[in-house]
């Protein structure tokens, strides 16, 4: 298949389908969703680190060399910081589950909402990006990538349904702005496209500010919404859900 096919149809399982999926939670009873949500979220966690660790990293070195490691390293660093203060900037911190400190305010206005769509259309458009990258240099990658992104995309976008929900859209106009939103990652995918050939050296560097990208949304959002649950049966499920989400990346290498 061709390159720009994978590239399309990647960016739009890890965007739009993914708010389709994520949509399914709002036909789930509020009860159940306390329950389904955390799954979705521990499964997210492995599948981020595993690509970042196993997969963006090591293909990454391999194509600087030795000599390139530490500027590799300093690249995720910089990336961790960059998406720290890119976060700090936005106002709005990415929350997974419906019943952390951000999603638990009772009245939220217009303009929160706007900022979480805006925020979401950032986050896509770079996500369609990373996702080029990793198809420009492996298909294999490219797919891992992709589905790492469509597995975390899901628990945030339904933490993006609570907050606009609260903020006083309507189901409607809340599964059409996160829709449009999505779309951001097909357009940052297709324009990534265009450019990166020219960009070849650069290459690696994207794909190590991808494995940042992950390794930050992991660490920064979803452990410690992880943690909220703290029993024995909580943990084991998680572990075993993270196991499962590394595997399955690792499967597909």
């Amino acid at each position: 298949m061709n390159p720009i096919l994978w590239i399309v149809l990647f960016t739009l399982i890890g965007g739009f389908l993914s708010v389709l999926a994520a949509s399914l939670f709002l036909l789930i009873p509020t009860r159940l969703q306390g329950q389904v949500l955390p799954h979705c979220v521990s499964f997210a966690l492995g599948a981020l680190l595993g690509v970042a660790l196993l997969d963006l990293m090591p293909e990454a070195i391999s194509q600087v060399g030795i000599d390139g490691r530490h500027r590799l390293f300093a690249t995720v660093l910089c990336g961790i910081l960059l998406f720290f203060v890119l976060e700090k900037l936005l106002l709005w911190r990415h929350c997974h589950t419906g019943d952390c400190a951000t999603h638990s305010e009772s009245h939220f206005h217009q303009p929160a909402g706007a900022l979480i769509v805006l925020g979401d259309t950032l986050h896509n458009f770079v996500d369609g990006i990373l996702i080029t990258a990793a198809f420009m240099t492996d298909i294999n990658l490219g797919i891992m990538t992709g589905l790492a992104v469509f597995a975390h995309e899901i628990p945030q976008e339904v933490g993006d349904f609570a907050i606009l929900l609260q903020s006083g859209y309507s189901r409607g106009k809340a599964l059409l702005y996160n829709l449009v939103s999505s779309l951001a990652t097909l357009l940052g995918g297709l324009l990534a496209y265009g450019l990166l050939d020219a960009l070849q050296e650069a290459l690696p560097y994207i794909l190590a500010l991808a494995a940042s990208s992950f390794i930050y949304v992991a660490i920064a959002d979803l452990i410690p919404s992880l943690h909220q649950r703290t029993t024995a049966l909580a943990a084991v499920q998680q572990v075993s859900l993270i196991v499962v989400g590394i595997a399955v990346v690792t499967g597909l290498r």
